[in-house]
């Protein structure tokens, strides 16, 4: 029997610890946040070098260790400052500075706040992990946590946040994509986030025999890059065409009406002759008020009887006072048969929220007459139509990044397809808008297990399979079509089934624990001060 020597003299034996660097100087702090606001755009589209992302966190995470409350906002906020300013540069391209600056600064609140948080559980949790349990798993799944908590945060709110930018989005056409079928993209940007503080910890704790580094190190590698996606079960397939009219449909662009229905007229005759089961055109391809218009019925009804198929068009609508982002269901012979109506338009573009409050400073700076209506919102509006002996999940423009919808789409109205017309011809020939767009259309049909429909007015149009790969493409501003055969499903992905679960759980758990962290943290500081 093996005798503890310390043991009857009060001694306590010491956890076994790991030993960490310091933390950065002030000047090299605020050169890794800057660095990692640099880099991080060159992860996303359309420079598409996705491993930086990875650095890109760890840099940030790094910067914000052993940092004041104050300081480490303004980490944060840089950090965050440089990324959007960078990645989003593409609001300018039509509308000026202004909307890039003010769209930047507000994210980079969110981040500055985020750089808050992640920084107190650098400090209450970094003394509390000891050992390599706590340093190398413990603590990069709680610092991973938080930084979801501000990324979906930021995504949602207010007026439905801006779900741009997030790490999910930059692994499309990577490895990790598979990973979304599982978890959903909230899941692989925790992911991407924890792995990123773990070498963060892997770094730091560079006395820790080498060999136990390696394993953790191994262990998270193989764990992220050998999830195969979730096997989705094909149930029929459905012949597509989608048409791309080259039209100038941009919100500051000169009208003629009637332009842009004719130029998808025009552009639909290359598929003259063509078997299909349905068309689709893109966001606002049918202009205003398709629906009370007997001329633009009667064009859309010859396209639809032309092809012997259902027709799915962008156009506006309205009723009553209230206007509405449209798509509309062209039936051969029988007009508009059902409406889906945008429920996430985008805020300070299709709609201006507390109109009374906002409008008069952006009269002042030249910018309301950009937002001459406001869209509405009919939460009541399914987002899938039946057609063509099927359910198609429908998601315009920007509805195609919002979780929530991609949940109901299939899990309320049972799609098995997605369409998503768009129209990107604010943000000008060769954006970067187009293709990051693009990239998250990928990942939701990895998700979701779908085939997805990108459609856009000029580009990028995409036929996308439901692992992700693009199956047709066509080139921006030029008039084109696609036509394939997409396959069909019905299988359910954990993805969607419990993607909004995992958000929930990973949020709710990690700010338990840094509460926890929080009170425990201050009640020994009242012990040492009692003493």
């Amino acid at each position: 029997m093996t005798v503890n020597p310390l043991a009857g003299a009060g001694i306590k034996q010491r956890v076994a610890r790991t030993r960490a660097r310091q933390p950065l100087s002030t000047a090299y702090a605020w050169a890794a946040a800057i660095l990692a606001g640099a880099i991080m755009p060159l992860a996303f589209q359309p420079f598409d070098w996705w491993p930086l992302i990875v650095l890109a966190v760890a840099l940030s995470l790094l910067s914000l260790r052993g940092r004041t409350i104050g300081t480490s906002f303004g980490l944060g906020f840089t950090t965050g400052a440089i990324f959007f300013l960078l990645h989003i540069q593409w609001i300018s391209v039509y509308l000026g500075p202004v909307p890039l600056i003010a769209l930047t600064a507000w994210m980079a609140v969110w981040w500055g706040m985020g750089g808050v948080v992640l920084a107190l559980a650098w400090r209450w949790a970094e003394p509390r992990m000891p050992g390599p349990i706590g340093s190398f798993v413990m603590l990069p799944l709680l610092l991973g946590g938080l930084w979801l908590l501000r990324e979906s945060l930021s995504s949602t709110v207010p007026w439905g946040g801006f779900a741009w930018g997030r790490l999910a989005h930059s692994q499309a056409s990577s490895p990790l994509a598979d990973t979304t079928s599982w978890v959903g993209f909230a899941g692989l940007s925790f992911l991407i986030a924890t792995v990123s503080a773990l070498v963060v910890q892997l770094a730091l704790h560079h006395r820790t025999i080498l060999r136990r580094r390696l394993t953790f190190g191994a262990i998270a590698l193989i764990l992220l890059v050998a999830i195969p996606g979730f096997p989705i079960e094909q149930s029929g397939s459905l012949r597509v065409g989608a048409v791309q009219g080259d039209s100038e449909a941009g919100l500051l662009a000169p009208r003629v009406p009637g332009q842009i229905l004719q130029q998808h007229v025009d552009a639909t005759r290359e598929l003259a002759g063509s078997q299909l089961d349905l068309l689709v055109w893109p966001e606002n391809a049918a202009e205003f008020y398709a629906d009370e218009t007997p001329a633009t019925l009667a064009a859309l009804d010859r396209v639809a009887t032309e092809f012997d198929a259902p027709l799915v068009v962008g156009t506006v609508t309205r009723d009553g006072d209230d206007t509405y982002n449209a798509l509309l269901q062209i039936e051969p012979g029988q007009g508009a048969v059902a409406e889906y109506r945008k429920q996430h338009p985008v805020p300070f573009a299709e709609y201006l929220p507390q109109r009374e409050f906002f409008g008069p400073i952006l009269e002042q700076l030249g910018f309301l007459e950009l937002i001459p209506r406001d869209f509405s919102i009919d939460p009541a509006s399914p987002n899938a139509f039946r057609l063509a002996g099927t359910s198609a999940g429908l998601a315009i423009c920007f509805d195609i990044i919002d979780d929530y919808l991609a949940r109901e789409m299939v899990l309320e109205h049972g799609a098995q397809i997605i369409l998503a017309p768009t129209n990107n011809a604010d943000f000008g020939e060769g954006s970067a808008e187009n293709v990051q767009q693009l990239a998250i259309a990928q990942l939701r049909a990895v998700e979701a297990g779908r085939a997805v429909v990108n459609i856009s007015t000029v580009g990028t149009s995409a036929m996308i399979g439901p692992d992700g790969t693009i199956i047709d493409r066509l080139p921006q501003y030029e008039p084109g079509t696609m036509l394939d055969d997409l396959p069909l499903s019905t299988t359910v992905t954990p993805g969607i089934r419990l993607g909004a679960w995992i958000d929930w759980a990973l949020c709710i758990g990690s700010v338990l624990t840094l509460a926890g962290l929080g009170v425990a943290t201050a009640m020994q500081r009242k012990e040492r001060a009692d003493a």
